[in-house]
């Protein structure tokens, strides 16, 4: 009964705001730096006094928590599986980010029924008015019900590096993406890149190649060096803006989400609410 009242006034307490910008960060493919590039473009808009979350839905392969160097007490499966609410199973790990973790089993999502797939995104629904942006990880390449969740963003967030396959593979995504919506906000940023130059080129060949072949227009966030501080953050289970802030990358990360944030991004026309309602129809699709 106290942690019905909890939730209640946490989302009384928080009603009336703008509500959450949500944001799919995908990639074509795995090895390109998806989740330690999402964990801590989050990290960098906190230090800008943002409230964000992350959802870690990489069906099977989530690994947030282990670069936090974090060991989750509860996950979604556990939301799935019992009556507790979503602030039973919410996470803090670095500078308050809340996070929610998959889970092993996680690929249970996949096979739920419909009633318990509602219940789900109901819970998701609670946490519209708590942040201003909440992040969906998402597993590399696209599934069927992955899709469900890519669309429904507000935006989406494209992982890539210079490698052409890696190119080859983000570029197939971004055009899946395109032939089921047109108007999704698209944004690209290229890791590990060699020097600064390769980084703006790549961007540069990569907004082209889909202006021309999809006629899409994309946003380019930039570019992050391959820097040899990842490694040791990774080794280290810590995000690398906190394990080295003086590094290469570190700084270009922040250079990033200050132009993310700084950029006159318009508002959602939609709300995380609607966004909810709009899964809830996908699911019986």
């Amino acid at each position: 009964m106290n942690d019905q009242a909890e939730s209640l006034r946490r989302i009384v307490s928080h009603s009336g705001g703008p509500g959450a910008k949500v944001v799919a960060v995908v990639s074509g493919k795995g090895g390109v730096g998806k989740s330690n590039v999402c964990l801590n473009f989050a990290l960098s808009l906190i230090k800008l006094d943002k409230k964000v979350a992350i959802i870690d839905l990489d069906i099977g392969m989530g690994n947030l928590d282990i670069l936090m160097g974090m060991q989750s007490k509860r996950t979604i499966v556990d939301l799935l599986k019992s009556e507790w609410t979503i602030w039973d199973i919410i996470e803090k790990g670095p500078e308050d980010l809340s996070y929610l973790a998959g889970g092993s089993g996680f690929s249970e999502l996949i096979e739920l029924k419909t009633e318990d797939m509602e219940r789900f995104l109901t819970q998701l629904n609670a946490l519209e008015t708590e942040y201003d942006y909440i992040f969906l990880d998402m597993g590399a390449g696209v599934t069927k019900e992955g899709l469900k969740f890519i669309l429904a963003a507000h935006e989406v967030m494209v992982v890539t590096t210079p490698e052409p396959t890696a190119m080859t593979d983000a570029y197939a995504m971004i055009k899946y993406i395109y032939l089921q919506d047109e108007t999704k906000e698209i944004m690209v940023i290229v890791n590990r890149c060699e020097t600064s130059r390769e980084g703006e080129q790549t961007a540069s060949n990569f907004k082209r190649v889909t202006k021309e072949f999809l006629r899409k227009e994309i946003s380019v966030l930039g570019s992050l060096p391959d820097d040899r501080s990842v490694s040791r953050a990774v080794k280290a289970q810590k995000p690398f803006v906190h394990f080295d802030k003086k590094s290469n990358i570190s700084k270009a990360m922040r250079e990033m989400v200050l132009r993310y944030t700084g950029t006159k991004r318009p508002k959602p026309s939609y709300s995380f609410s609607q966004l909810i309602r709009g899964l809830k129809r996908k699911i019986v699709d």
